[in-house]
């Protein structure tokens, strides 16, 4: 870790209340920056901003539904009363509720509130955080989105998730086109599956064990991981980097993807 990156510096991060939102603000605050910690869940946002404070860092703790413009325009302004500024936005945020991204099955049983829900949190929640940090990022700024190896490949479920994931990639070249001439980066990160206790609880023994063989190194991504990419994507040693998808999944797509197959031709 390099410290001192980020002294100064203020940063908003949503998504924050747990996995890898938490680890990005952890990081952020311990590289010096003063961190606005957004989620849906108080709990979670508070949780999150006591941790980075019991470590000697700046956490404010912001609930947001980042869907809901009204809100997101309220908690910038929250912000920015403290802490004056935005210099990094980390869109992290990313529906993962059972009732939707659970039932976000097979097309021809998918129900519509899934795909709009989906839609509303993982992509008008970005377009909306960007819209309203941009105007108060005065010096330039960096932002960085979530994406997905979902975005990159196909499925035979989630594909709400996929296409939502998949328009991220395309909206963060439009961003750094857009504000590049104000010095503001727009970058994404697609991570493979991040093995939090979360995911692990929710997955099968068998589950598990396909995605381990599915990748090329004997671990998977951390928080952490992901965490130090996304901080040097906002740093000032990629300030030559925008536009630009970042996937970070111990090798996961840079094979030949056979145990889709294997699974793909075992269904009924």
């Amino acid at each position: 870790m390099v410290s001192g990156r980020f002294d100064g510096k203020v940063a908003l991060v949503t998504g924050a209340g747990s996995g890898i939102g938490a680890a990005c603000a952890a990081r952020f605050a311990a590289e010096g920056a003063l961190v606005g910690v957004l989620d849906v869940r108080t709990a979670g946002a508070r949780a999150t901003a006591a941790a980075i404070r019991a470590r000697g860092g700046t956490g404010m703790a912001l609930t947001c539904d980042v869907s809901d413009e009204k809100q997101v325009e309220e908690a910038v302004a929250t912000l920015v009363a403290s802490f004056g500024r935005v210099d990094v936005l980390h869109s992290n945020a990313a529906v993962f509720d059972p009732g939707v991204y659970g039932r976000d099955r097979e097309l021809e049983a998918l129900d519509v509130a899934v795909w709009d829900r989906t839609m509303e949190v993982n992509l008008r929640g970005a377009m909306l955080m960007v819209k309203h940090a941009v105007p108060v990022m005065p010096d330039g700024g960096a932002i960085v989105l979530t994406s997905s190896v979902s975005a990159l490949v196909g499925d035979t479920v989630h594909a709400a998730y996929g296409a939502s994931k998949a328009a991220l990639i395309g909206f963060t070249r439009y961003v750094a086109t857009m504000y590049g001439s104000r010095g503001i980066r727009c970058n994404a990160v697609a991570p493979a599956l991040v093995l939090t206790p979360n995911a692990q609880r929710a997955m099968t023994p068998e589950q598990l064990a396909v995605k381990e063989a599915e990748r090329l190194l004997p671990w998977a991504c951390s928080t952490e991981d992901v965490a130090g990419l996304v901080a040097f994507l906002s740093c000032e040693e990629s300030r030559c980097l925008t536009g630009q998808t970042l996937v970070i999944d111990s090798g996961t797509l840079a094979h030949r993807p056979q145990h889709a197959v294997e699974r793909w031709r075992s269904r009924p």
